[in-house]
């Protein structure tokens, strides 16, 4: 009986180990070299069925990028049914598609198992750099390292994350919440309800910091009874639901306000439906403010007054990047480090949801 692996990473040794083969022979069969039309056809059967018992990844996946060229950039979406990625893959796109580069979207449908295997999918066809637009559930801090290693061009749009080489480009979160509060209180509002995001969105909390700067700032009292929290969800669109539902506990605490800054734009249209079923006038009774202005967002009645994200214009942000990072692969493989984390500063879109509060 062979002997126990040892956990941690499954090599190229192990397979071979494994198998009863030469290392030589597991690589030219695992990484389909010329060679491998020489060996057996059950030697294969049997290198390549141990290989997937292990759960072998092999690193040739990135360093084929440096083989040849297949002017593939790939652009991972955890749920393209999610009104964020819009504008940003149409910044994407409309920065790429004069380059010559083909773009390759995947919805990994918020699975970090499809996650996983689409990306691997995309390694085998060499891509040359990557996008994640990403959302805040899960990340394969491991795989990306593993890109990272190989000196991969990538770029995390909507979140940072901690691989040294990987950029990232997002929205300034605090400000766009301090925007928001400041919003309304120009428009007169003192009492004003919070449907922040889930405990463990980090934009959630940033935004909430900003919001609150600005309270401290001007000796705005927040009531505790008036702030709610979206639970964590996998569907995108459960804000909306989330909204209708802690907009009636809202209003079944009898505490009066008169505007609500909500987590997000779906998150306000839910609020909004729901003081209209109570007979409450949106903004004649009550304010409602956004966050990421979705493309819906002015096609709402009324339209939604919201902090806009520059969503397109972090798309472009990013394929600029990665292409950078694929010419500078071109000269250096160490110059395609990391280009920097940009914050872009939202600005408030005022539309017909808010209005001054009336006495």
């Amino acid at each position: 009986m062979r002997k126990t692996l040892k956990s941690g990473r499954i090599t190229l040794a192990d397979v071979a180990r494994e198998s009863g083969f030469s290392s030589s022979t597991v690589s030219i069969v695992l990484n389909d070299a010329p060679l491998s039309r020489y060996v057996a056809a059950n030697t294969k059967i049997l290198i390549k069925a141990t290989s997937k018992r292990l759960g072998y990844r092999p690193d040739a996946f990135a360093r084929s990028l440096r083989r040849r060229r297949s002017l593939t950039i790939g652009i991972m979406v955890f749920d393209i049914s999610d009104p964020y990625c819009t504008l940003i893959l149409k910044g994407i796109h409309k920065t790429l598609q004069p380059t010559g580069y083909l773009p390759i979207i995947m919805d990994a449908h918020n699975e970090p198992k499809q996650f996983e295997r689409y990306l691997e999918m995309m390694l085998e066809r060499r891509l040359e750099a990557l996008i994640i637009v990403a959302n805040w559930l899960f990340v394969d801090i491991e795989m990306l390292s593993e890109l990272e290693r190989e000196h991969i061009p990538m770029v995390m749009v909507g979140r940072s994350i901690p691989i040294g080489s990987m950029s990232s480009v997002m929205v300034d979160n605090e400000a766009g919440g301090y925007a928001a509060l400041q919003h309304l209180y120009k428009l007169g509002h003192r009492k004003i309800a919070f449907v922040r995001g889930p405990m463990k969105l980090e934009d959630s909390g940033q935004r909430f910091d900003g919001m609150m700067r600005f309270a401290q700032e001007v000796g705005l009292k927040i009531e505790p009874q008036l702030v709610v929290d979206l639970p964590n969800a996998l569907d995108p669109l459960s804000g909306f639901y989330e909204g209708c539902r802690l907009t009636n506990e809202l209003l079944a605490t009898g505490k009066s306000f008169s505007a609500i800054a909500a987590f997000d734009d779906l998150t306000a249209f839910g609020v909004v439906r729901t003081l209209r079923e109570h007979g409450v006038g949106v903004p004649e009774r009550c304010s409602v403010i956004g966050f990421d202005d979705v493309p819906h967002a002015a096609l709402f009645s009324p339209g939604l007054t919201t902090v806009q994200q520059p969503m397109e214009e972090m798309g472009r942000i990013a394929a600029e990047r990665v292409l950078r990072g694929i010419d500078a692969l071109g000269e250096d493989a160490q110059a395609a480090s990391n280009d920097g984390h940009t914050r872009l500063v939202p600005t408030v879109t005022v539309r017909e949801s808010t209005g001054r509060r009336r006495k």
